[in-house]
């Protein structure tokens, strides 16, 4: 008798243990995740600064031909950021892209060539791909 109260204890013990070693894993995963989670969100407002300011230099530049480069670089210096970045710069991207082509009358090829400048700069490519001469250096 005593050996099977003994058998039931130690088996409850082993099962107690492997449980709270999945618990462990558990929330270990969690934060994990939360952490995840953050980085992305920091990310994603950095990247968000990253095409605003690409945007306030185009503004600024005002600079015939340039528009393309712009749009490459805001998405390059967002997509380094990491995933939050690149997130928020596909999302921002296409928002304005679908915002101007219904209001500006610019038509659907000047779209296209915007989204390819995005895609291009978003998936890493160099903006001065489409850096026009003469383009104050300061950009």
């Amino acid at each position: 008798m005593k050996s099977l109260v003994f058998l039931i204890l130690l088996s409850l013990a082993v099962a107690d243990a492997q449980y709270l070693g999945e618990v462990g894993r558990a929330v270990k995963d969690a934060e994990e995740f939360v952490k995840d989670a953050g980085e992305f969100v920091i990310d994603a407002l950095q990247g968000s600064w990253d095409m605003g300011r690409a945007y306030q230099d185009m503004r600024e530049a005002n600079y015939v031909g340039a528009d393309k480069y712009f749009h490459a670089r805001g998405n390059y210096d967002a997509a380094k950021r990491g995933p939050g970045g690149r997130w928020a710069a596909k999302v921002l991207s296409n928002g304005r892209e679908n915002w101007q082509s219904s209001v500006s009358g610019r038509g659907h090829e000047d779209t296209r060539a915007d989204q390819e400048a995005n895609a291009w700069g978003r998936n890493g490519g160099d903006p001065n791909r489409y850096r026009p001469k003469g383009l104050p250096k300061r950009y």
